[in-house]
């Protein structure tokens, strides 16, 4: 299984780097929606596990109260992130942190982006904040990193990419 999902993303890597050569900025990120279309359901299923570990502190108690107002969250967020992914041109480099399993430099543009956009806020008014600051500031002091580490940082003690 492990085998298959390394040839699966070293494979779409390859068809990303292909797309990317092949065309200009603007048609790269129409070119890439589709693939970051089949990606939403993982994406708000993340999401969701993120929302309901931030708002419980680890009381499973609360999770039942709290999934469908995550998974409500998620949709909508889930659709912020890509819409702002696809617009900003940053497709081919927020596909390639996801296949990597990590929150780098084009992730934490997006993120910041649509915390602003869900918040009213200009676009740009969260960029010169840290991203693992962000839960801090408003309020979710559970975790210091607010849990934005992949599974695979969490499993390796490792967080987002300054």
């Amino acid at each position: 299984m492990a085998k298959e999902r390394r040839h699966w993303g070293r494979t779409l890597a390859s068809l990303l780097v292909l797309v990317s050569l092949t065309t200009t900025a603007p048609a790269q990120a129409s070119l890439l929606r589709p693939l970051l279309m089949l990606m939403r359901p993982q994406l708000e299923q993340r999401l969701t596990q993120l929302c309901l570990r931030a708002l419980t502190g680890g009381v499973t108690s609360l999770e039942g109260s709290l999934q469908r107002p995550c998974q409500q969250l998620a949709g909508p967020a889930s659709t912020c992130l890509i819409n702002e992914t696809d617009a900003s041109g940053r497709s081919l480099g927020v596909i390639n942190e996801l296949i990597s399993g990590r929150v780098g430099n084009e992730s934490e543009v997006v993120i910041k982006r649509c915390v602003a956009k869900l918040l009213k806020l200009p676009p740009e008014t969260l960029q010169e904040v840290p991203l693992k600051d962000l839960p801090r500031r408003f309020g979710l002091t559970g975790r210091p990193s607010g849990g934005l580490e992949s599974p695979q940082q969490e499993e390796q003690g490792l967080t987002p990419s300054p």
